[in-house]
């Protein structure tokens, strides 16, 4: 999950799918792809939507995505088409490229609808944003128990 900063969007989303998914089988973590926030705990209005909604993503901590973040994921989620742009900049090849998406489009498929960053925004931007990440985390978790089912 990657958002700018990693203190708003991407943690919410690594929160929610974590609490959709089985973390025996699925890794889920979060990044920005700038460094203002690295070692940061997420922005409280985050913690404090995540937590109205029994999620504590208090332990989380900012950190700056990395060319090492295409070898150790198999799908790189990003909020928005700017930071879509700034991490298929640093794709090696096809194949890292193929593994990034906007979270947006697996409820609004070819859309390229943005997650709306809430940080200069009010408490309700992140209600939004969540809303949003909540319906988005759901198909990506019943997406990945598809794909763990025996065939």
């Amino acid at each position: 999950m990657v958002c700018l900063g990693n203190i708003c969007r991407s943690p919410l989303a690594e929160g929610i799918l974590k609490s959709k998914t089985d973390p025996q089988k699925v890794y889920v973590d979060s990044a920005g792809t700038g460094d203002y926030h690295v070692g940061d705990q997420p922005d409280p209005r985050s913690i404090a939507i995540a937590k109205k909604h029994s999620l504590d993503i208090t332990l989380q901590r900012g950190r700056q995505f990395s060319i090492r973040d295409f070898d150790n994921f198999d799908l790189i989620y990003v909020m928005d088409t700017f930071n879509y742009a700034d991490v298929i900049a640093l794709a090696r090849n096809e194949e890292d490229k193929k593994k990034v998406k906007l979270i947006s489009d697996e409820i609004f498929p070819g859309e390229n609808v943005d997650v709306p960053d809430p940080y200069q925004g009010l408490a309700e931007g992140f209600k939004n944003v969540y809303k949003m990440l909540d319906e988005a985390c759901e198909v990506i978790a019943n997406k990945l128990e598809a794909k763990q089912q025996p065939k």
